[in-house]
C-alpha cells in the first residue's frame, strides 16, 4: 500500500512538471505581464509558484520560439537579457485566462469525469 501512495505522488509530481512545460508559453506570458524578466528570473518564478524545476535549455527555448513569433521581445540589460509583452503577446495573454473553462473540460474529459463539449473555434486573426 505504502508503494501505491509513493507512486502516485511521483506520478502526480511528473503529471505537474508536464503541465507546467505543456503550458510554459501561456505561463511565460502571463508572468512577464506582472514585469519584464530575464530568463533566469522567470525559471526561479515558476519553481517558487509551481514547485518545478525547467531546465535553462527549455525555457530559453520557448523564449526564443516566442520571440520569432513576436509574442515577446528581448533586450540586453548589461549582461542579462529582459524579456517583455509586445502587442501581440499581451493580446494573447489577455485572452488566455479565457480559455481556463475550454482547458478544464478537456482534462475532466481526459479522466473520464465528464464528457467535453465540442471545442470551439478561437479567432485569432486580430494577434496576426
Amino acid at each position: 500500500m505504502i508503494e501505491i501512495i509513493r507512486n502516485g505522488r511521483k506520478f502526480l509530481r511528473e503529471l505537474q512538471r508536464r503541465t507546467v512545460k505543456n503550458f510554459l508559453d501561456i505561463l511565460i506570458l502571463l508572468i512577464l505581464r506582472e514585469r519584464p524578466m530575464s530568463g533566469y528570473e522567470i525559471i526561479t518564478l515558476i519553481l517558487e509558484r509551481f514547485g518545478v524545476f525547467l531546465s535553462a535549455g527549455s525555457v530559453y527555448s520557448m523564449l526564443h520560439v516566442m520571440e520569432r513569433e513576436k509574442l515577446i521581445r528581448g533586450y540586453w540589460d548589461g549582461r542579462r537579457r529582459v524579456y517583455i509583452l509586445t502587442e501581440k503577446g499581451e493580446a494573447l495573454a489577455e485572452m488566455a485566462p479565457t480559455f481556463s473553462d475550454t482547458i478544464q473540460n478537456l482534462v475532466l474529459s481526459i479522466l473520464k469525469i465528464r464528457r467535453v463539449e465540442p471545442i470551439e473555434a478561437i479567432n485569432t486573426s486580430h494577434l496576426d
